[in-house]
């Protein structure tokens, strides 16, 4: 009998799973994934890991899974057909929005469709002050009627969205009862569960975004949940949020908008746990998947985590300063920075005639044209096929099959004759555009927040993520790399490493000169013990539990907040020198104007003594497809094509050194060592690439 805990990830092109063994041993697999039912995917690669491993569903102990399904629905729209019940007068609050534009003088720009058309967003009678009194008690025929016609328009799930409800929730929970009671075909979100805080735009749309994805989450984990059942699973699955903690399907299912980021979050936690062991204070994480590129800044060893980001295409980013957007989210997650450039990401000829890449992909299916499935249209992945860098005998240990010539063939039709440009001139261009797509990801987390990146490591991940990592470094003159153990998979390992989680927030919003530490305590402690039951629910002892706490604070008189770290007891005064010393930081100077605290918040994580420890990995032997020991690949500084010595990352010794130019094939990921740089393995199962100054 083994004891068996399982990381699974769904990227846009391949399903990763990691199996950790009670011994500590890992195994990692990839399938492709299959973007018609998600699922499929999942049970393929776990009965192919099981199998592979001699082991059986009753030997899981626990699935951390993380899902895309947030994320896919909200881009497709194709979640629920979506009702508001708010507070009359407040009906077109999506529309205004926060009245921003992303780019200034965009003509062009259209706002974000609001997933709930205005004919379902109905209004009712009622009222609470800012202070939580009832100005106009609810008119429950209001809801009554409302909830006549979202059935008879055919409506499956309603936001209810009421003024205040943050102080006083009364209204929202009695008009929830009425319609659960009376109408039960309909899915029903209250925002005073999701997101009990000021700002009725922000609250809204978060509210609004979890109904939206109610019925496909609920569908997927209930498809899930039966499947892995029937195939003998009796051990709990749990979900990835986007905070990067564990919750369960249930919490998962009632609260899917806390998980629309879940899988990007586990390599940002796997990376923040090598920054620790590594000793470093100031890290940046980096995934390159097949759709998307992803970056996040890390501190003391710790993700950078914010309360609020816009969804949107392109690139999604938790910025400061450009609002508007996308789809406003106001949850706790890891500050994540993401553009659509990836390994299966599209190079195309725009009308001007210049050379661009992505953000569409190609995807798992039918993904770059060297798999041979029917798309003829070149890719990144492609460019580097025909640059030499990826092993041509196949990947993922040589499971998934390729056709280098189709590379070719695709990059010579559509972007070198078009461009009068040689074969490789085209694929070093279409490399270079998606590099400096990829830098640009990393500029958001660092430059734009005043941090310099040249200060600072880079934690690579992602199967692509080491095939690009040395020219992106160069571009922001990073001078050492960290490639994570079991790359191409990460995502998966991070996630076994994750804590159980359970964050609250409660609105205070009291000048910080009339706000006693007593008063803060008590709100404090009130979370704190909102947050041991939930958590001693799931099984967790008060010893293995952790808080931490943080406030929101501002300059009274504006609209937006830092986040100031909090322990009971802490003087006022200690507090108003953090504020202004964060907030010099980010936008460059403080001023003496008072303070106001806005919210209380608190993150609870449970630890069940289990997680995976970074400090002692080991991996099985992995399975490399065979192929010559050099190979030729380009290189900028020599020119052209220089043949280049192959490396195979599971025969190195720990301290060896690889001197550049050299490429390093693992079963889930490829190395480039440029000229004039070194890799060598570490005792964390890393490797790391030095890159030598005026490179």
């Amino acid at each position: 009998m083994k004891t068996l805990r399982i990381g699974v990830d769904i990227g846009g092109t391949f399903t990763d799973i990691v199996a950790q063994r009670g011994d500590g041993v890992l195994h990692a697999i990839k399938v492709a994934s299959t973007p018609e039912d998600v699922g499929e995917a999942v049970i393929a690669g776990l009965n192919q890991m099981l199998l592979s491993i001699g082991a059986s569903m009753a030997d899981v102990t626990e699935i951390v899974h993380g899902t895309t399904i947030g994320s896919n629905t909200i881009l497709q729209k194709t979640g629920a057909r979506t009702g508001v019940l708010t507070t009359k007068g407040f009906r077109d609050i999506l529309e205004i929005a926060r009245i921003r534009t992303p780019v200034m003088f965009d003509l062009s720009w259209t706002k974000p469709v609001p997933l709930s058309p205005r004919r379902w967003r109905l209004e009712v009678t009622e009222r609470i002050d800012a202070e939580g009194k009832i100005v106009t008690p609810l008119n429950e025929e209001d809801v009554r009627v409302a909830g006549r016609k979202f059935v008879d328009d055919g409506v499956e799930t309603v936001a209810i969205c009421f003024l205040h409800s943050y102080q006083n929730s009364v209204h929202e929970h009695r008009a929830m009862a009425i319609l659960n009671d009376e109408f039960s075909d309909l899915m029903v979100t209250v925002s005073c569960e999701v997101l009990p805080e000021m700002k009725e735009y922000e609250r809204t749309s978060t509210t609004v975004v979890n109904a939206y994805l109610l019925k496909e989450m609920r569908r997927y984990l209930d498809r899930l949940m039966v499947r892995l059942m029937a195939a003998g699973l009796t051990a709990p699955l749990r979900v990835m949020t986007s905070l990067g903690g564990m919750v369960t399907v249930a919490v998962a299912a009632d609260k899917p908008v806390f998980a629309v980021g879940s899988g990007p979050a586990g390599g940002a936690i796997g990376s923040a746990k090598i920054a620790k062991i590594r000793s470093l204070s100031d890290a940046i994480a980096f995934d390159l998947g097949g759709t998307t590129a992803k970056a996040s800044l890390i501190k003391d060893g710790l993700p950078a985590i914010t309360t609020e980001y816009e969804f949107r295409d392109g690139i999604s980013t938790p910025s400061r300063f450009v609002k508007g957007g996308g789809y406003m989210l106001k949850v706790p997650t890891i500050d994540i920075a993401e553009v659509g450039a990836g390994g299966g990401s599209i190079a195309w000829i725009d009308s001007g005639g210049l050379l661009r890449v992505g953000p569409h992909s190609a995807g798992a299916a039918p993904g770059p044209a060297c798999y041979n499935l029917g798309n003829d249209k070149p890719t990144v992945t492609d460019a580097n096929i025909c640059l030499g860098y990826l092993n041509p005998a196949g990947f993922a240990g040589g499971s998934l099959s390729i056709r280098p010539e189709l590379s070719a063939k695709a990059i010579e039709k559509h972007i070198a004759k078009p461009l009068g440009l040689s074969l490789a001139d085209a694929a070093v261009g279409i490399r270079q555009i998606a590099n400096s797509e990829m830098a640009r990801a990393i500029r958001a987390v660092t430059v734009e927040r005043g941090r310099d990146p040249r200060t600072m490591t880079l934690i690579v991940s992602g199967g692509g993520g080491p095939v690009h990592a040395a020219e992106v470094a160069k571009m922001l003159e990073i001078r050492r790399i960290v490639v994570t153990p079991i790359s191409g998979v990460f995502c998966s390992l991070g996630m076994l490493a994750a804590n159980a989680s359970y964050s609250d927030v409660q609105t205070v919003l009291k000048p910080l000169s009339v706000l006693g530490h007593e008063e803060l305590a008590a709100v404090a402690d009130n979370l704190r013990e909102k947050a041991a039951q939930q958590m001693r629910a799931e099984g967790f002892s008060d010893k293995q539990i952790t808080y931490e706490i943080t406030l929101d604070g501002r300059y009274i008189g504006q609209s937006s907040e830092v986040t100031i770290p909090y322990a009971s007891g802490k003087p006022a005064e200690q507090i108003r020198i953090d504020f202004m010393s964060i907030y010099a930081q980010m936008y460059g100077h403080h001023t003496d104007e008072p303070v106001e605290i806005v919210n209380l918040r608190l993150i609870a994580r449970g630890d069940s003594g289990n997680l995976l420890k970074f400090d002692a990995l080991s991996v099985t032997d992995e399975i490399v497809a065979e192929s010559p020991p050099t190979r030729q690949a380009y290189f900028q500084s020599f020119g052209g094509f220089a043949q280049t010595l192959i490396f195979q990352r599971a025969a190195m010794k720990l301290g060896e050194q690889v001197v550049g130019p050299a490429i390093i094939d693992a079963y889930d990921t490829t190395m480039v060592v440029p000229p004039d740089a070194q890799a060598h393995l570490d005792t964390t199962q890393s490797v790391i690439i030095d890159i030598k100054p005026g490179d």
